[in-house]
């Protein structure tokens, strides 16, 4: 009987510390709460990326072939993507050199003197017209060569997500406020949210571009009259995501 009546006190002096430890006052308690939301949308728009280089001892010769060719390419991607928006960037024209070779002795270095000169320059296409894209890049093929494609949102699509994004954000705020208030054995009316921070991540810079690709070096003379088998391309979709912290004070 006195086993009995030692347990039975080890019992109660247990129950009533559980009991305590779940009665400890919450009232005025700030408690941190961060939170998580993840929006997509499938990507409506993409910018390619097209060049053309060419290579002559006439340096006069490889940048007329370069002006003629962009021309050209242009006038396809306006025919076939009269929608798209246009911008050339990046001409540019430098020397090539023989190889360097061993001078004798005592010679006087010679002056590097150029052997061809490189002439190049490319154009970026952004159109929102994905269905055709496959026919407009095989168009353009024929001349221009295709240096990247990038596929994403448009400005109106992102702002759109932006939306959907802070909304699922403080919606999953809310339920873990919930949450929070049901596991201290408070009401979520008891709960007053006092401060809010939308960069709860601390990422205030914005996000990085993805770098451009390197520019394919073309050598010797393109053909102009190929044709070229359409590319396939997968848009793919593209994801915001969200991370805020909110600061809940307890009544």
């Amino acid at each position: 009987m006195t086993v009995l009546k030692t347990v039975a006190a080890v019992a109660l002096v247990l129950g009533a510390q559980a009991v305590q430890a779940q009665t400890v006052p919450t009232t005025g308690t700030l408690v941190i709460v961060p939170a998580n939301g993840e929006v997509r949308a499938p990507n409506d728009q993409a910018v390619t990326h097209f060049a053309v280089e060419e290579q002559d001892k006439d340096k006069a010769a490889a940048a007329s072939r370069v002006n003629q060719k962009m021309k050209q390419g242009m006038e396809i991607l306006k025919r076939e993507d009269p929608n798209g928006k246009l911008k050339t960037q990046g001409y540019y024209t430098y020397a090539v050199y023989a190889e360097d070779r061993p001078q004798p002795v005592g010679t006087a270095p010679k002056k590097p003197v150029p052997v061809a000169w490189r002439v190049g320059q490319s154009v970026e296409l952004t159109t929102t017209s994905l269905d055709t894209l496959p026919k407009t890049v095989a168009a353009a093929q024929k001349v221009l060569t295709l240096n990247s494609i990038n596929f994403g949102l448009t400005p109106e699509a992102t702002r759109k997500l932006d939306d959907q994004r802070i909304a699922v954000t403080y919606k999953a705020l809310n339920e873990r406020i919930a949450s929070i208030a049901s596991a201290m054995g408070r009401k979520t009316s008891d709960a007053v949210l006092e401060t809010v921070d939308f960069e709860g991540s601390g990422n205030y810079a914005r996000e990085a571009m993805p770098a451009a690709a390197p520019m394919m070096m073309m050598r010797g003379k393109m053909a102009d009259s190929a044709d070229v088998a359409e590319p396939s391309f997968e848009p793919g979709e593209t994801t915001l995501d969200m991370r805020l912290v909110g600061k809940v004070r307890f009544k």
